[in-house]
């Protein structure tokens, strides 16, 4: 890399946080470095699937079909089984069905989840990153050290292969270098949390013969009870041949991995081991998100136990929040509050999920052995479904609070780590199909967008001029459906360029230009 490049935003760490952000930096045509210690190959799949709300920032990115697609059929079933072993007693079931079954009947999202491990979904990211002008990924790059002063900050990067040292400039720095990255550390922001909460081990295997002996047809999460409780789940991670089993504690891990598939299975059964890791299952939140240019996201800020499937979800929201917030302060039009929201909006949802992860982990390790089980799913045919990741409905998060968006004296919205419909202000504003495979949800992720509905007839031109004034990029959709109407609850409602509500009302706001210098942070 020259000495003294310059770009606006320097990312450091290229896993699917700091992909996203990229992405959605350069398709708002802000440039960025995102340089990455690895060489970009995913070998082990950390993470099995992407949530609803990450599949709708796909369908915008026009990728949503390939990450869908990657190795999942259209007719697998994607559920839950609760079993002893492979070969033995099928103890609950919960039914999530195929990607047929459900294609376009989902009333809360136009996408739904998806099963696409990290091996595949990482390089789709990238590939969609390559085509975006503007982007500009270097592998082998270390980030070595950085400092910040009013006017941007100044990193030290080393070429992982040469050892070749040279500086960067940028306007801001992100850190989405995960657990152990140099960002976090060297701001000196400390972890609150549980901390470790259990030392777990991933088995990553190749067994085409294990689907043949299992007797419970595929799904795509298998968990595992033993006399004294459940031990373990098993993913399929390309519905043919590939698994990973995580054991939830083991102290003294077995390092071959050859105890776990003989338990699991029931039954000796061909399979070649590709990888073993231990590691810890954490509960921490970082304590703050931001020093002056410098911001971290994704697992740089929390770590959570994956049983609930939130911690990409987590991360990737955090970096569509962002990247909008990081354009206008770039373009002129972002005010000084803007940047602060970002923390604020995100750092309770991330706090949310934390405890939730834990949550779901502590009630699965508590629960009885594989007879005892399927007595209490007897007597309660909804444990399966309280027990299991909420992916599918985990397109929502409300921004309680936030300093950018003007509260309408609605009530908090119950279970806020689940998706329900709700246009209040703060919230990811509601799906709802408007036209032949067309949802409300694609009208956003440019500028701001004011939603009228076709029933009212109002002057919008002091916030067309007022949004023209503060240069803030202001279009307006005019949609014609009742069920729309219905869901959004008022007449006009103005969304984010992120998706997310920032004001609603019967009418147009009496002075329009404190309006548009509250939701842009002035």
């Amino acid at each position: 890399m020259p000495e003294g490049a310059k770009t606006r935003v320097l990312i450091a760490g290229a896993g699917p946080v700091g992909l996203s952000l990229a992405i959605e930096l350069g398709l708002r045509g802000i440039d960025c470095v995102l340089a990455e210690k690895g060489d970009g190959v995913l070998r082990v799949p950390k993470m099995s699937s992407v949530s609803a709300r990450g599949m709708e920032f796909c369908r915008r990115w026009g990728i949503a079909d390939k990450v869908r697609y990657a190795v999942w059929s259209r007719t697998h079933p994607t559920d839950f089984v609760y079993t002893s072993t492979m070969v033995g007693e099928e103890l609950a079931r919960l039914k999530l069905g195929s990607y047929a079954d459900r294609e376009g009947k989902l009333d809360y999202s136009p996408e739904g989840a998806a099963s696409c491990p990290q091996i595949y979904f990482d390089p789709i990211l990238a590939e969609k990153a390559k085509s975006v002008p503007g982007i500009t990924a270097r592998y082998g790059t270390r980030l070595e050290s950085f400092d910040q002063d009013e006017a941007g900050v100044h990193a030290r990067l080393v070429d992982a292969g040469s050892g070749e040292e040279s500086t960067h400039a940028a306007d801001y720095l992100v850190g989405c270098d995960g657990a152990g990255g140099i960002v976090r550390r060297r701001l000196g922001i400390p972890m609150d949390g549980q901390g470790t909460i259990a030392t777990s081990v991933n088995v990553f295997f190749r067994s085409a013969e294990l689907a043949a002996i299992n007797t419970k047809g595929w799904a795509h999460i298998y968990r595992f009870f033993d006399d004294d409780g459940c031990w373990a789940e098993l993913i399929a991670i390309d519905g043919k041949e590939l698994w990973r089993l995580s054991v939830f504690d083991d102290p003294a891990p077995d390092l071959t991995g050859e105890s776990y598939l003989r338990k699991l299975a029931g039954r000796d059964f061909s399979h070649e081991v590709l990888d073993v890791s231990p590691w810890e299952r954490r509960d921490f939140l970082a304590r703050s998100y931001r020093q002056g240019r410098v911001l971290i996201a994704g697992d740089a800020a929390h770590q959570m136990s994956p049983t609930a499937g939130a911690g990409m979800h987590t991360g990737i929201c955090e970096a569509i929040n962002l990247a909008w917030k990081l354009q206008a302060v770039i373009e002129g039009w972002g005010g000084p509050r803007l940047l602060d929201s970002y923390e604020a909006e995100c750092r309770p949802v991330a706090r949310q999920y934390v405890e939730l992860s834990t949550g779901m982990y502590n009630a699965i390790s508590a629960l009885p052995g594989a007879r005892a089980f399927g007595e209490m799913v007897a007597a309660d045919g909804d444990v399966p479904k309280r027990l299991s990741p909420p992916g599918q409905r985990k397109a929502q998060i409300c921004f309680e609070d936030s300093p950018v968006c003007v509260a309408d004296g609605t009530p908090p919205l119950a279970g806020r780590a689940v998706l329900t419909q709700s246009a209040r202000p703060g919230t990811r504003a509601p799906h709802c199909w408007i036209g032949d495979r067309r949802s409300t949800l694609d009208l956003f992720g440019g500028g701001f967008v004011l939603v009228r509905f076709a029933s009212i007839e109002a002057d919008l031109e002091p916030l067309r001029s007022a949004a023209h004034l503060r240069r803030v990029p202001f279009e307006v959709a005019d949609v014609d459906s009742e069920d729309a109407r219905a869901l959004y609850g008022k007449p006009l409602v103005l969304v984010r360029p992120d998706g997310h509500v920032a004001w609603r009302g019967d009418a147009p706001p009496d002075d329009a230009l404190a309006l548009i210098d509250h939701v842009r942070g002035a």
